[in-house]
C-alpha cells in the first residue's frame, strides 16, 4: 500500500511539475513580449524624439558636410572671406602659419527669437603650450564680411562674440587656464581688449582644454528667454557642462551668424567641422509679449571696467610738428610785439613834438 501510494504521489508530484514548467514558460513568453513591447515603444519614442529635434534643426541658418551651400554662387546660404577654405571634412578657416584670417559668414539674417547653436570644431598645430595663436570666434552681430583684428572680424562690432582664445596675452593674471572660452555684447562703440584677453568686457568664461585633443570637441551657444547659455563637450564623454549663463541679454533680431579666426607671429588650424542652428519652441509670458524690439544689443546691470591706457608718449612725427608749429607762434609773438612797440614809441614821439 505505501509502495502504491509513492507511485501515485510521485506521478502527481511529475504533474505537478510539468504544468508549473509550463506555466513558468507561459509567464516568460509574456515577460518577453511585454519587455519587447517596451523595447520598441521607447525605441520609437526616442526615434520621434530625434525626428522632431531635426525637424526644429534650421538648415539654412546651418553649415554641415558636404557644405554644398557654401561658396560664391547665388544659391549659397555662406560667404567665404580671407584664408578660409572648404575641404572634404571641414571648413579650415586658418592654417598653421602666420598671419592668416579668415571666416565663413551666413547670408540670411536670423530673425528667430529662441535658437541654440551647436558648433563643432578642431584646434590643432605644431606649436608647444602657450606658443600657438590665436583661437577662434563664434559671432551673431549686425555686421558680416568684415576683416579685422578680434579674432578675424572687425574690433567695433555690434551683437554677439564668443572667443575661445588659445593664447594669453596678459601674463599679469596667471590665474587664467588657456584655452578659455569667454562672451562679449558689443553696441558698435565698445572695444575688445586683446591686452588684457578681454577681460573688462567679458560675461563670463570657462577653461576649455580644445587644442590637440584626439576626440571631438563641441561648443553650444543657447539663446532662450534674454537668457544667454554657453556649455562646452570637450572631454569625449558626450556630456555638456556649463561655462556662462548669464540673464538679462538684449539681442536685436535680423544679426548674421558668422565664425572666424586669426594668427599672427603665433599659429594654428582652426577647422571649422559643423554649425547647427535649431530653433527653440518656448512659451512666451505675457511679459515678453508687451516688452518693446530690441534694436541695440545690451546687458542688464552689466558695467564694463576702466581700461587703463599707458601714456606711450610721442611719436617722432608728432614732435617734429609740434615744435615746428611752437617755433612759429613765437616768432609770430615777437612779430606782434615789435609791431606794437614800434607803434608805441612812435605815438610817444609824436606827444613831445
Amino acid at each position: 500500500m505505501a509502495a502504491t501510494m509513492t507511485k501515485k504521489d510521485l506521478v502527481w508530484r511529475s504533474s505537478t511539475l510539468f504544468f508549473d514548467i509550463v506555466y513558468c514558460c507561459g509567464m516568460f513568453s509574456r515577460i518577453r513580449w511585454i519587455f519587447l513591447f517596451l523595447f520598441f515603444t521607447v525605441s520609437q519614442c526616442w526615434s520621434d524624439e530625434a525626428y522632431e529635434r531635426e525637424e526644429f534643426l534650421k538648415r539654412e541658418y546651418s553649415l554641415m558636410k558636404p557644405y554644398q551651400g557654401l561658396g560664391s554662387s547665388s544659391s549659397s546660404h555662406w560667404d567665404l572671406l580671407g584664408t578660409a577654405m572648404i575641404t572634404t571634412e571641414h571648413v579650415r578657416l586658418t592654417p598653421d602659419l602666420q598671419s592668416r584670417q579668415g571666416a565663413v559668414w551666413s547670408r540670411i539674417p536670423c530673425y528667430l527669437r529662441h535658437w541654440e547653436l551647436q558648433i563643432h570644431f578642431k584646434i590643432h598645430g605644431q606649436g608647444k603650450k602657450n606658443l600657438n595663436g590665436d583661437g577662434l570666434a563664434l559671432w551673431f552681430t549686425k555686421e558680416r564680411m568684415q576683416i579685422g583684428s578680434v579674432f578675424g572680424n572687425m574690433d567695433l562690432f555690434t551683437g554677439l562674440g564668443v572667443f575661445v582664445d588659445t593664447y594669453p596675452n596678459d601674463d599679469k593674471h596667471q590665474e587664467r587656464v588657456f584655452p578659455y572660452v569667454s562672451a562679449m555684447v558689443a553696441n558698435g562703440s565698445v572695444k575688445y581688449d586683446h591686452e588684457l584677453d578681454g577681460r573688462p568686457t567679458e560675461l563670463g568664461g570657462c577653461t576649455a582644454i580644445v587644442r590637440n585633443q584626439n576626440h571631438d570637441t563641441f561648443l553650444l551657444v543657447r539663446y532662450v528667454h534674454r537668457r544667454l547659455t554657453i556649455m562646452t563637450n570637450i572631454d569625449g564623454k558626450q556630456e555638456w557642462r556649463d561655462c556662462v549663463d548669464r540673464p538679462g541679454v538684449h539681442l536685436p533680431l535680423g544679426y548674421y551668424f558668422g565664425a572666424s579666426s586669426l594668427t599672427g607671429d603665433l599659429s594654428d588650424n582652426h577647422d571649422l567641422i559643423s554649425l547647427k542652428l535649431y530653433e527653440l519652441t518656448v512659451p512666451h509670458s505675457e511679459q515678453e509679449e508687451e516688452e518693446e524690439e530690441v534694436t541695440i544689443p545690451s546687458v542688464d546691470n552689466m558695467v564694463i571696467r576702466n581700461v587703463e591706457i599707458e601714456d606711450q608718449g610721442m611719436s617722432g612725427v608728432t614732435l617734429f610738428f609740434t615744435i615746428i608749429f611752437s617755433v612759429l607762434g613765437c616768432f609770430l609773438l615777437c612779430v606782434v610785439g615789435i609791431v606794437v612797440y614800434s607803434r608805441w614809441k612812435e605815438n610817444r614821439r609824436k606827444r613831445f613834438y
